[in-house]
């Protein structure tokens, strides 16, 4: 079927976070306690190199690396960027330059920010200093930033000890990963979002090799045409492959094991996600025939149960697989 003229293209804000925890190993550890005490740390490798941030293992022999070194607080900028719109929870909430400063006593250089009035303020070669955060809890932001310096520059490397390592040493860290943007479905998903608002389930047929896509992409990804013409699928279908979840995810009310599943619809050449209820985890297979089952001003269906038809035959969803 062709359908009418497509809604107003949708956009909204999209975040993504991947926080976890990440455990450190001892030079790691060492590296972010020795911050938190207003120190800074690196590794000497065999050949004498001096690197900062330390690494556990020389990226040229791969052998192990455990000699720390103290190093001086304040170095030269080797190269720089200027970052005039700074972003939620960067060093800081003015315009700022990105810069790789090699301190004194390093052989390799540390990415952070440089507090500076403007980019004619900045350049390559410029000496500057660690500015230490007034709370440091150990973590790379215990650098609050770096600042232009005049003052007489650091010496050697020198040994460390690591004397405040084992005394309550940072052993691990979240790691916080987020992106914040705003999504736009396009013309192709508005249409299928759309359709889904009705409960139906409406897809595009490539106008060269005719296979129905589900949901619609707005070109076919083998013919590379753009499809237009809408084709109304399902809303039974076939689950092709499975597979069966047995961990909880944060903020999702289903309780495990559930299956997810590929569910091919009648009709459709591509098979989408979905979760199958309505029957014991272990009783889903291939072949299965399945319903969606939508919830009271659900704008997707919730999960798909079982239909009570024969299951497929296999030769009719091999190719969805």
């Amino acid at each position: 079927m062709t359908a009418a003229s497509p809604p107003e293209i949708l956009r909204a804000p999209l975040i993504v976070e991947f926080p976890f925890t990440r455990s450190l190993g001892p030079v790691q550890s060492a590296f972010l306690t020795g911050l938190r005490e207003g120190t800074v740390l690196g590794v000497k490798t065999s050949d004498g190199r001096v690197m900062v941030p330390p690494v556990e293992h020389d990226p040229v022999t791969a052998e192990e690396i455990r000699e720390l070194v103290e190093v001086a607080a304040t170095g030269t900028v080797t190269t720089w960027a200027w970052n005039d719109r700074p972003r939620p929870q960067q060093p800081l909430d003015t315009p700022f330059a990105w810069v790789l400063v090699k301190l004194d006593g390093a052989d390799t250089a540390l990415l952070h920010a440089l507090d500076a009035p403007g980019p004619d303020a900045v350049r390559t070669g410029m000496r500057v200093r660690v500015r230490w955060a007034a709370e440091r809890t150990g973590a790379i932001t215990d650098i609050a930033c770096f600042e232009p310096y005049d003052g007489p520059a650091g010496g050697e490397a020198v040994p460390h000890d690591g004397a405040f390592a084992d005394a309550d040493a940072v052993t691990g860290i979240v790691a916080e990963a987020r992106l914040d943007y705003v999504y736009s479905p396009g013309r192709a998903q508005t249409a299928y979002i759309a359709a889904l608002s009705e409960r139906r389930t409406v897809g595009e047929r490539c106008p060269s090799c005719h296979k129905v896509y589900v949901p619609p992409r707005g070109a076919c990804p083998t013919c590379g045409v753009a499809t237009t013409d809408r084709v109304e699928v399902g809303p039974a279908g076939t689950v092709t492959t499975y597979c069966i979840v047995n961990i909880k995810a944060k903020n999702l009310d289903i309780e495990v094991p559930y299956v997810y599943a590929h569910i091919a619809l009648d009709g459709a050449d591509l098979a989408l996600h979905g979760r199958i209820g309505g029957i014991p985890y272990d009783q889903v297979r291939m072949g299965l025939r399945v319903e969606p089952v939508w919830t009271e001003g659900g704008r997707y269906p919730d999960h798909y149960r079982p239909t009570g038809e024969p299951d497929a035959d296999y030769d009719a969803y091999k190719e969805l697989i």
